[in-house]
């Protein structure tokens, strides 16, 4: 049986494990951590995901957006971070990001964990009020395009990402 995980609003009781997680991806991309690995400080990265989730105060020209450590309860550890938003404003969230991005510790991978925090992100996702729910995995990713299938995505198409020559593909998840 899995453990039981739980997505939880970031908070300065979990800068530790925070700063270990950003740590433990110096060298692969941080999906889902809302800019976590560009701001100096946990205090900073709260402030800033505060600002993001409210669209009087998000960044104009971007969506809000809400970001959830997922917690595994029987230790509270963080084993994962993800982050929803709230609409697809952009050019950038409609061809090539999504509504969700997640990110699972690489220590803590193919234990089921990424089925089961896009599981719980597709629930935040439904409060939020959003329907028809998008996320995207790049072509080289079989990890999370297995994760995406198993929450029931419907592959639509694959667009080209730019700015690195991504291929992503693009599924859509119905939530009712």
């Amino acid at each position: 049986m899995m453990d039981k995980l739980s997505l939880i609003k970031p908070s300065l009781d979990y800068e530790e494990q925070i700063l270990n997680y950003r740590k433990a991806f110096a060298n692969e991309h941080l999906y889902g951590g809302n800019h976590l690995e560009q701001l100096a400080t946990v205090s900073e990265w709260l402030n800033h995901l505060e600002r993001a989730a409210s669209p009087e105060t998000v960044t104009p020209g971007r969506a809000p957006s809400s970001t959830f450590l997922c917690i595994r309860e029987r230790d509270n550890q963080m084993v994962g971070i993800c982050n929803i938003r709230h609409n697809l404003n952009q050019d950038y969230l409609i061809n090539i990001a999504g509504h969700i991005g997640y990110s699972v510790l690489p220590s803590e991978r193919r234990q089921g964990y990424a089925i089961e925090q896009l599981r719980l992100a597709l629930e935040k996702a439904r409060v939020l009020g959003i329907q028809k729910v998008l996320v995207t995995a790049a072509d080289w990713n079989v990890a999370s395009q297995k994760t995406i299938l198993a929450n029931g995505g419907i592959y639509e198409d694959t667009r080209l990402d730019e700015s690195d020559g991504d291929h992503m593909l693009r599924y859509w998840i119905e939530l009712d």
